[in-house]
């Protein structure tokens, strides 16, 4: 089943980087979707992977929500954050947190530490003490 998931993960990726849906183009995302190396890893369990998809779609909203915040009140304060990632994570599952994370207009991930940490940066409206 994880399988799949990460073949669903690679075309989505195929369909945001190329931006057609097109038969033609939809063939070549498969064929390089199954082409592309797998790794040995642990490929993840898959309620984290159904977790993390359901953490996918809060995050549409939630990221139309920051850039409106964006545009309508000015965001003058930076802040780095150090963010330990969850647990038994796959690599396939730790490019989608991080996704996540940059996703939303707030925040972008700088570095992942091997040792199972995100930098990550934030604009806030307020400073922090």
């Amino acid at each position: 089943m994880t399988g799949y998931l990460n073949l669903i993960l690679r075309l989505t990726i195929w369909f945001l980087l190329t931006a057609d849906i097109s038969w033609a183009n939809s063939l070549m995302g498969v064929a390089v979707a199954l082409l592309l190396p797998r790794g040995a890893t642990n490929v993840g369990r898959l309620r984290d992977w159904l977790r993390t998809l359901g953490e996918v779609v809060v995050a549409i909203p939630q990221a139309y929500k920051e850039a409106f915040e964006i545009m309508l009140w000015p965001h003058r304060y930076e802040v780095v954050t150090v963010n330990r990632a969850k647990p038994r994570r796959s690599p396939s599952l730790i490019f989608l947190d991080i996704f996540l994370i940059t996703f939303t207009p707030k925040t972008i991930v700088q570095r992942y530490r091997q040792q199972g940490w995100y930098e990550v940066h934030r604009i806030q409206r307020e400073e922090t003490p």
